[in-house]
């Protein structure tokens, strides 16, 4: 092939893939879910929006080409697909590492999910992770679907459901089973609470009866260049941050409604920073000179590796650089967040890790909201003050620039 126009086939690649990960265009003109024009008008009619996982996007036409990554949730939050081994302390890569032994019924979901593309040739199946509980996988739509996703959904969930129920009649055991005597005793001295149970029956508690999963569906929609490689590393990485979790339960579990300063927090992480000997808050102006900041950042980084805690909800990009300099040295830190945690939450990426090493306490004093935002002033403010009331009320110092 010649040069140039070698150029242009990968030009064209370059463009088709461009449009796939473009929030907008790959948009049909005339879309046949609502704009976000009637959306608005409709919102008065809604009544308060209530936090939910399960709700669609404005704008997004199900139809069309896009990668996705779903998560479906088993009914009642039963274990049914699945028992973790392994051991959080193995090497990577080992018989050891934690991961999931699936169920029959797991094992059934699992094929149902592979078998995907056979009933809608224009949906690849690019990922797929079984948990105890629950399923994510990523599918790419490559081209238009004569259904939306929401049918391709659907008919996922039928073929489980048709598993399940033939399960049930079969009394097959399905669910998952205790730790063995050879699982790792980190993760069983953490899991009494995960005992043989009686095989299931068929959930009533959501008038949801004789079905798997629960109603709707989370779906992710991705939309630049390297959140697939990202995605994938994430389901690979569930049984390891489940077993974490089980590990440590007293560092992973989002704690609702805890008082700081008097104000209701929800916090996740380790709370003995808070008592921490001395407690340092990080607020640094918009418009400090940057030689200024240098020396304000040495300040705090060299009092916390004397054994201060950092403390901040990290708003300005003085604050931001401060409290990511002080992360990559694995000091310890409080991060106010503008989103409260739901009881599901779990810190994500780098964090997970910082937590469970207890190097970390994450806290907000809002609820938790669904829908993603840029925080207000008046929440900036609330934020800054109970980052004062945390470092002043165990008599510590605290810094404006």
């Amino acid at each position: 092939m010649h040069p140039s126009s070698l150029q242009l086939v990968r030009e064209h690649k370059a463009a088709k893939m461009t449009d796939l990960f473009h929030p907008f265009r790959a948009l049909r003109a005339v879309s046949p879910f609502m704009n976000r024009q009637d959306y608005a008008k409709q919102q008065k009619y809604a009544g308060p929006t209530q936090p939910s996982m399960k709700r669609r996007a404005v704008d997004q036409d199900y139809h069309e080409r896009r990668i996705y990554m779903i998560t479906i949730a088993v009914e009642g939050r039963r274990p049914l697909l699945g028992r973790l081994e392994g051991d959080v302390t193995a090497q990577r890569g080992t018989p050891e590492w934690p991961h999931l032994v699936p169920t029959p019924l797991g094992e059934a979901v699992a094929k149902a999910w592979k078998d995907i593309p056979r009933y809608h040739p224009e949906v690849s199946v690019l990922g797929f992770q079984l948990m105890p509980d629950h399923i994510h996988g990523i599918i790419f739509v490559e081209r238009r679907l004569e259904v939306g996703l929401g049918k391709v959904v659907l008919g996922f969930k039928q073929g489980c459901n048709k598993a399940y129920r033939s399960l049930l009649s079969s009394s097959v055991e399905c669910v998952a089973v205790p730790q063995q005597p050879n699982s790792i005793a980190v993760i069983q001295q953490h899991t009494q609470q995960h005992v043989q149970q009686p095989p299931p029956q068929p959930s009533t508690s959501t008038g949801n009866a004789g079905f798997l999963f629960e109603r709707g569906y989370h779906d992710r929609i991705l939309l630049h260049a390297g959140q697939l490689d990202t995605l994938r590393a994430y389901l690979a990485d569930n049984p390891y941050r489940l077993a974490m979790k089980r590990a440590h339960p007293d560092l992973l579990t989002v704690r609702p409604d805890v008082d700081i300063c008097g104000r209701k927090c929800s916090l996740v992480g380790n709370q003995q920073l808070l008592q921490a000997e001395q407690l340092l808050q990080v607020r640094i102006s918009r418009s400090i000179a940057p030689e200024l900041l240098e020396q304000e950042k040495q300040r705090l980084l060299a009092s916390a590796q004397e054994g201060a805690v950092l403390v901040s909800p990290a708003i300005s990009p003085g604050e931001k650089a401060i409290m990511r300099a002080a992360f990559d040295l694995k000091l310890p830190l409080i991060v106010l967040l503008d989103n409260g945690l739901d009881p599901m939450s779990k810190p994500k990426g780098e964090r997970f890790y910082a937590t469970a090493e207890g190097r970390l306490l994450l806290l907000s004093p809002f609820p938790h909201r669904s829908e993603r935002r840029k925080v207000s002033r008046d929440e900036c403010n609330v934020l800054n003050a109970l980052a004062w009331d945390i470092t002043h009320t165990h008599q510590k110092e605290s810094q404006y620039v």
